[in-house]
C-alpha cells in the first residue's frame, strides 16, 4: 500500500542538529581514512555534559512505581516546587494556577503557538527549533534581524509591529540566547517591554538557560518586567543536564484563567500528562537545597571557563569575530571575513561550510548560519563548547578550582582536549582555505602571463 504524507509534514525540514547527529552516526563507516577512528570535534550539539543531579536520580528510582496518570497541568507537589523555585531564584511570585508542566519547553512553545492567535515576530539569529514549528502551524511570521550586537532593537521592533495589523502579535524572546550566549539586562528588557505594551505584543520568553548565567545576579526574567503579557518557559534540560527527562514548564501571564482552560484542552488532547515518575523526580530538582545550589554554581562556572577559552581561541584566528557569552554553552562565530576565499573553493553557503568542516581531515561539527535563520550565504556558525566528559570535569573542578587565568587555561587544556584541538582544526581549515585561494589566484595570474 502506498501512503500519502500530509504536505505540511513534507514542508518541514529535520532540525539541523538532529540531521547532523544522524550523519555523524554513519561518519566512521563512510570515511576511508584509518585516522578517522578518533571521531570528530563536536561543536554542534547543545547538550549539557554533566551528570543528572543525584537528588533527581534518587527521586526517580523512589517513584518508579507510580503508574497512575498525573493531572493535566502537573502534580501539585511539582507546581508548588516550581512556584517556590521562581520566587527564590528569579524573584517572581507565581501562583500554582499559572504553572503548566509539559514534556519539555520545545513542546510547550509549540502548544503556546497553537493556542495563541496572531503573527509571530522571530528575532534572528534564532534557535533552530522555532521556525519549523511556526511553519508547521502555518502561522504568519516576520523575521526581526538583530543589531550588530546581536540583540533586538526596540526601535526596529516598534517599526515592524506598526506594519502588522493582526489583533495580536507574538514576540519569541530567547534569553539567555541560543545561539549567541548573550544576556539581555534589565534596562534592555524594559525598553523591549515598553514597545510590547504600546503595540499589544505578547511575549513567549524562552528562559531555559537562565540558571547557566555566569554572573547569576545579572539575570532578570521578562516575566518580572512584563508580567501581564509574558509566557515564561523553563525546565530541566539545560540547568539540570536532564534533557532526556523531557520536562519543562510554562508560567502564564497574570489574569489568564480563561486562557489556561483553553491551554489545558490542548495538553489533554496531545499528551494527557507528563510521565508521573519524571514529575516526582523533578520535584527534587526544583526544591531549594544546598546540593542543587552547589550544582548550579559549579556547572555555570565550568561553562564560563570553557566559554572564555573558546571565545579567545576563535577570536585569535585572523578575521574571525565571535559573541562573548554571558551564559549558556554557545557562542556565535562569524567567518564572513573568508567569504571570498570560501567562494573560490566552491563553498557558497553556510550549509556547505558545515559539510566541508566535517569531512576528512577536519572532522569538526558546527551548526551553520542558515540553520540559525540567517541568510544562506552568511558564514556564521553556532559553536557549542561541551565536548568533554562532564562527570570527570565536575569532580576535577571540585578537587582543584582554577582561580587565575593561567589556571583556567590549563584546566581547559587538561579537561577538554577535543575543544582545544577542535579550535585548532577550525584555524587549520581557514588557513588552508586562504592558502588554496592564494595559490589559485597565482596560478590564474601565471596562465594569463604565459604567451600563446
Amino acid at each position: 500500500m502506498k501512503f500519502v504524507v500530509d504536505q505540511q509534514v513534507k514542508d518541514i525540514e529535520m532540525p539541523e542538529n538532529l540531521k547532523l547527529n544522524t550523519f555523524l552516526q554513519e561518519f566512521h563507516s563512510d570515511c576511508p581514512h584509518p585516522e578517522c577512528s578518533f571521531g570528530f570535534y563536536g561543536f554542534a550539539f547543545g547538550q549539557s555534559p554533566f551528570p543528572v543531579p543525584k537528588l533527581i536520580q534518587d527521586a526517580l528510582i523512589k517513584n518508579a512505581c507510580r503508574g497512575a496518570y498525573a493531572p493535566i497541568s502537573g502534580i501539585p507537589e511539582l507546581r508548588d516546587a516550581i512556584s517556590k523555585y521562581n520566587k527564590h531564584y528569579f524573584g517572581m511570585d507565581v501562583s500554582t494556577e499559572r504553572i503548566h508542566v509539559g514534556p519539555g519547553t520545545k513542546e510547550l512553545i509549540f502548544n503556546l503557538l497553537e493556542v495563541l492567535h496572531g503573527t509571530v515576530i522571530l528575532p534572528t539569529p534564532a534557535w533552530l527549533g522555532y521556525l519549523p514549528q511556526i511553519r508547521y502551524l502555518k502561522k504568519n511570521y516576520h523575521m526581526l534581524p538583530t543589531r550588530s550586537n546581536k540583540k533586538i532593537s526596540p526601535t526596529s521592533l516598534k517599526k515592524l509591529a506598526l506594519r502588522l495589523h493582526d489583533r495580536q502579535k507574538i514576540l519569541i524572546l530567547n534569553n539567555p540566547n541560543n545561539p549567541t550566549g548573550l544576556l539581555y539586562n534589565k534596562l534592555e528588557l524594559e525598553e523591549i517591554s515598553d514597545v510590547c505594551r504600546e503595540q499589544n505584543i505578547t511575549v513567549i520568553s524562552d528562559e531555559i538557560y537562565a540558571q547557566t548565567t555566569y554572573d547569576f545576579s545579572k539575570f532578570v526574567s521578562m516575566g518580572k518586567i512584563y508580567p501581564e503579557g509574558t509566557f515564561v518557559t523553563n525546565g530541566l534540560s539545560k540547568s539540570h543536564a536532564a534533557g532526556g527527562y523531557r520536562l519543562g514548564y510554562v508560567i502564564f501571564p497574570q489574569d489568564t484563567a480563561d486562557l489556561s482552560t483553553q491551554f489545558k484542552k490542548i495538553l489533554a488532547t496531545e499528551y494527557t500528562a507528563v510521565s508521573t515518575p519524571i514529575q516526582h523526580a523533578a520535584v527534587a530538582g526544583f526544591e531549594i537545597s544546598k546540593e542543587m545550589e552547589e550544582y548550579f554554581e559549579v556547572t555555570r562556572s565550568i561553562h564560563q571557563i570553557m566559554g572564555e577559552y573558546t571565545y579567545d581561541g576563535l577570536s585569535s584566528i585572523k578575521g574571525v569575530t565571535a559573541t562573548k557569552p554571558d551564559a549558556t554553552f554557545y557562542l556565535l562565530a562569524d567567518f564572513n571575513y573568508y567569504a571570498a576565499d570560501l567562494e573560490k573553493s566552491k563553498i557558497l553557503t553556510s550549509q556547505k561550510l558545515s559539510e566541508s568542516l566535517i569531512v576528512h581531515p577536519y572532522h569538526t561539527a558546527i551548526v551553520g548560519g542558515d540553520s540559525l535563520v540567517l541568510e544562506r550565504t552568511d558564514f556564521s556558525a553556532r559553536i557549542a563548547y561541551v565536548d568533554y566528559d562532564g562527570s570527570k570535569v565536575y569532580q576535577n573542578y571540585l578537587d582543584n578550582k582554577p582561580k587565575s587565568n593561567s589556571e583556567k587555561i590549563a584546566f581547559v587544556e587538561h579537561n577538554a582536549p577535543k575543544v582545544v584541538a577542535g579550535i585548532e582544526m577550525i584555524k587549520t581549515f581557514f588557513d588552508n582555505i586562504q592558502t588554496t585561494s592564494v595559490r589559485d589566484l597565482q596560478s590564474q595570474k601565471n596562465s594569463m602571463m604565459t604567451p600563446n
